[in-house]
């Protein structure tokens, strides 16, 4: 089923690629950035792919920089997002979901904490990370990173990455698509380590809470 889907969405985004050139690039990965399930692993290369088969009349270094701006762009309106938040009850609509998982007040304020002193790392290093990749934007706009900052790391990252993933597919050519195949265990092994780490917090904080009651 989830292999029918990237399938359909592969065949989508090359109709918008060899239709709209680079501007469909463009408009692709903001829409990939600000709807994860769209993934940049089966767009860049493509897009490295039409650049190495001529389709489309694209060109390896232009993918990347069209590439990299469609991502900047969507970076940009999450960033937006996180801001808008912070000054439209965000905290209190966050404070009300998370204290299922006994999370508190106190503990959003030690992770404000631990952004405010690695925003820029956070950022920078979060763009070669499945899901994480577009989410760390909206922390970033709702802890105001200065917006320059959180462009220029932005900017690197993305280009990184935007190079490496339709560098991947022009040198594959029509094997294209096992850079998909070798990513989605990344992405799996991110996902699986990620539960793991919320599912043991929230047992650690349970046995804070239940030993709080007891004394």
């Amino acid at each position: 089923m989830i292999g029918q889907l990237l399938d359909a969405l592969g065949e989508w985004t090359r109709a918008v690629m060899v239709t709209l050139g680079y501007p469909g690039l463009v408009i692709v990965m903001v829409i990939e950035n600000v709807f994860p399930p769209i993934p940049s692993e089966l767009v860049l290369p493509l897009a490295g792919f039409l650049a190495h088969d001529g389709e489309g009349g694209f060109s390896l270094p232009l993918v990347v920089l069209a590439g990299g701006l469609g991502s900047v762009l969507g970076a940009v309106v999450l960033y937006g997002f996180g801001a808008w938040a912070r000054e439209h009850g965000g905290r209190r609509l966050l404070l009300a979901v998370v204290r299922y998982a006994f999370v508190t007040e106190k503990d959003l304020d030690a992770a404000e904490l631990w952004f405010a002193r690695h925003r820029a790392l956070a950022v920078f290093t979060g763009r070669f990370v499945p899901v994480v990749r577009s989410l760390i934007s909206i922390p970033a706009g709702y802890n105001r990173m200065p917006l320059v900052q959180f462009l220029v790391l932005t900017t690197i990252g993305t280009t990184v990455w935007c190079a490496i993933l339709a560098s991947a597919g022009w040198m594959l050519g029509e094997s294209w698509p096992l850079v998909r195949s070798v990513l989605s265990r990344y992405e799996q092994l991110v996902v699986v380590v990620g539960a793991l780490a919320v599912l043991a917090f929230i047992g650690w904080k349970a046995r804070q809470r239940m030993a709080a009651r007891a004394q």
